[in-house]
């Protein structure tokens, strides 16, 4: 599927010159499955019909499972039990479902056309930050004003310019340890070598798929919170920061970004510094009684 100019007018200069050289290069967006299309046109149409939405849902059984999983994390505890995709658009509500329903649809349409393992490793990472993610956007909604539905779409799609990039060049992470969960590829390496940049790949596939704004800016700029203004955005880059911070935590691997951004998670998430350890427990103890 072509990049429109658009898409492309909503990147500077050199970005557009990279992204068409990755264009002429045969790199291509994915495109949304169809019940998310169906469920976008119901919406926009204002239908709030909760057995339609339900039943345009229910058509994918695999978005279904996705969606239950999601919705029975510690995040949603408080609504138990979800019986029903009815029950999940009632008790969470219909845009927020849609959040989530955009988020799991991510990893049909991105299949690994290649190197199986290398997807189901990025697929597996993905999936941890973005519950990670909702966890901490629960515990400080009150704070930050994100909520868990766009944490996870968030933390889904936070990375998604690295599959689409592997989809496209076959070397591109070949290097991963998938004996070790932990251990991700240098994207900035990997960046280089291909004269791409995922987080650029990213912002335009989350643009395509019409993701809100702050989320398509968090995803362009996740690696650069020094340098973005107090807005939403800035505070989901925060979020995700953290929520990979927990995952390499988790893994027992160093994050050699931590130390730079710290501070500013600390600040934007409105924790003191001396009590984020503890927070982070916290948020790691709500994780683990999923299973992880």
């Amino acid at each position: 599927m072509a990049i429109d100019k658009a898409l492309l007018s909503t990147l500077t200069e050199e970005e557009r010159k990279r992204v068409q050289r990755l264009v002429d290069k045969g790199i291509k967006l994915p495109p949304q499955p169809a019940v998310l299309e169906e469920l976008r046109h119901l919406l926009s149409r204002g239908v709030s019909d909760l057995r339609i939405l339900a039943r345009s849902v229910s058509q994918d059984p695999g978005i279904v499972a996705a969606l239950f999983k999601v919705a029975r994390s510690p995040a949603y505890h408080t609504l138990q039990p979800l019986e029903s995709v009815e029950d999940v658009l009632q008790a969470i509500g219909i845009k927020q479902t849609y959040n989530i329903v955009q988020a799991v649809s991510l990893t049909q349409s991105l299949p690994a056309k290649h190197n199986a393992k290398a997807f189901e490793a990025f697929w597996v990472r993905s999936r941890a930050i973005a519950q990670l993610a909702m966890l901490i956007a629960e515990a400080r909604v009150s704070v930050c004003n994100i909520f868990p539905d766009q944490a996870y779409l968030a933390g889904i799609f936070h990375e998604c310019g690295v599959p689409v990039l592997m989809q496209r060049f076959t070397t591109y992470c070949k290097d991963m340890n998938l004996d070790a969960p932990g251990r991700w590829a240098d994207l900035a390496e990997e960046d280089k070598r291909f004269n791409a940049d995922h987080c650029v790949v990213g912002y335009l596939v989350a643009r395509h798929w019409k993701l809100p704004d702050f989320i398509c800016d968090a995803i362009r700029y996740h690696h650069d919170i020094i340098s973005m203004g107090n807005h939403a955005a800035r505070t989901m880059v925060a979020i995700l920061q953290l929520a990979m911070q927990l995952y390499y935590q988790q893994q027992q691997v160093d994050n050699t970004e931590w130390e730079a951004v710290r501070l500013d998670v600390a600040e934007e998430l409105g924790l003191p510094v001396d009590g984020l350890a503890e927070f982070a427990d916290e948020v790691l103890e709500q994780y683990h009684i999923e299973g992880h």
